[in-house]
């Protein structure tokens, strides 16, 4: 499979040009990107300069949702100029989280009306979990479910470090909802004591998520084509790319 690599993880690591280089040299043929990367089509065409000269591929990337729904022409053209096929929505700051099954459930449908308007303009729409939406609610209501019942052609990039923050088992949300997993978010958890130089993250392999049993479920369980290989926050780009592709081929057979 072709590995993916979240310019995220790079954002602290300028300049752009050489992340993309040596993102290339270490063997990746795809990126993804995220809002901050290309707030205008100006800097999108950057972008689009830098994939070409280091023959990168954007299958997908991140927009906000309202920004989606306030600036949805510009986001078009960039994801069109940037050769996305898939947006994902990827984050609700704490002031703009639901509290409640109601609000959930608007914010769901805010999700679904999204996915068809992109559906009509060509694109793939799906959104992106942390670990809030899997903490229950007052009345029991799990946040996660309520966009997959309220939201059925919205798709899920699924980020399995994040359920097991949640203190949940990602095993069994892509054994139930396996049909809604198009692309995952591949970053590990540090051992307890370690990585509090790096917010508690480490390289893929290096650290608790059993990625093994995870890869082989989303192969089996769901139609994920885009592998994605994230760390929040890495104290050193390079060695976090470069171990953690390792690590995954090693895990892949290659």
């Amino acid at each position: 499979m072709d590995f993916c690599l979240q310019l995220y993880s790079a954002r602290n690591f300028q300049p752009w040009k050489e992340v993309f280089q040596e993102t290339a040299l270490l063997g990746y043929t795809q990126v993804e990107g995220f809002e901050e990367l290309y707030p205008t089509f100006e800097a999108a065409q950057t972008v689009r300069d830098l994939l070409d000269q280091y023959d990168l591929d954007m299958p997908s990337g991140h927009f906000d949702l309202k920004d989606l729904e306030e600036n949805l022409d510009q986001c078009i053209k960039i994801a069109v100029l940037l050769g996305m096929h898939t947006i994902f929505a990827p984050y609700l700051t704490p002031e703009q989280r639901p509290t409640t099954k109601r609000e959930w459930t608007i914010f769901a449908h805010r999700l679904e009306h999204m996915a068809n308007t992109l559906k009509h303009k060509g694109f793939h729409f799906g959104w992106h979990n942390h670990d809030f939406e899997f903490k229950p609610l007052p009345d029991g209501t799990i946040p996660m479910e309520l966009i997959i019942s309220e939201a059925p052609t919205v798709e899920w990039e699924v980020d399995a470090a994040w359920i097991i923050k949640a203190g949940l088992d990602p095993l069994d949300w892509i054994e139930a909802h396996g049909t809604r997993i198009t692309a995952v978010h591949i970053k590990d958890i540090a051992p307890d004591g370690e990585g509090t130089d790096e917010d508690g993250w480490a390289d893929v392999g290096f650290g608790t998520v059993p990625w093994g049993h995870i890869l082989t479920a989303l192969q089996e369980k769901t139609r994920t084509k885009i592998y994605i290989l994230e760390h929040d926050d890495p104290n050193n780009f390079l060695r976090f790319a470069d171990r953690s592709l390792t690590s995954l081929k090693m895990l892949e057979g290659v």
